[in-house]
């Protein structure tokens, strides 16, 4: 289906008002946009479907990064969809994914894919690399550098026991 003007834009339209929304903490305005409330988050393999699983995370996201901000850089218009470029950036005061506040910037690119049907907005798949937020947060290192190789060595007897308790008691 090529798309026209018209509806390029009403789907341009409330893209920007959801992710409006969002910066602005207005979760239920956010979450009411859609026509089927759910968030992918290809980093993890977590979907989140439904409008209260949904605010959770954003409320979640919000207590981490209480000063969190998405910032689009381009958008591109497909059939079936609008693919927004731009940079998450936020100052990771509370606890996030289990890791305690800390005091920490971080800025990463991020991409998030809106399905549409039509002018209907049918959810969010969201990509980033969460080992660079992670190395930014200071819990992870790049595996090119010493201190990366140190923790590498360090870490690699303890995945190879572990496979090898995994496969002892798949046999019994």
């Amino acid at each position: 289906m090529a798309l026209d003007d018209a509806l390029r834009a009403k789907r341009e339209e409330v893209c920007v008002a959801h992710m409006t929304a969002e910066n602005a903490h207005e979760f239920d305005t956010a979450i009411g946009l859609f026509a089927r409330p759910r968030y992918e988050l290809m980093a993890t393999g977590e979907v989140y479907d439904g409008a209260e699983p949904l605010g959770g995370l954003m409320q979640e996201n919000v207590t981490a990064f209480p000063d969190f901000h998405y910032t689009w850089q381009r958008m591109h218009h497909a059939d079936e969809a609008i693919v927004v470029e731009g940079v998450f950036r936020g100052t990771h005061e509370g606890t996030w994914r289990g890791l305690p506040g800390t005091g920490r910037r971080v800025e990463f690119p991020m991409l998030i894919v809106f399905p549409f049907e039509g002018e209907r907005m049918m959810g969010e798949r969201i990509f980033f690399d969460l080992n660079t937020a992670l190395r930014q947060l200071g819990v992870a290192r790049d595996p090119n550098t010493l201190a990366g190789k140190i923790t590498t060595a360090l870490n690699h007897p303890v995945t190879l026991a572990r496979a090898l308790l995994r496969n002892v008691v798949r046999r019994r």
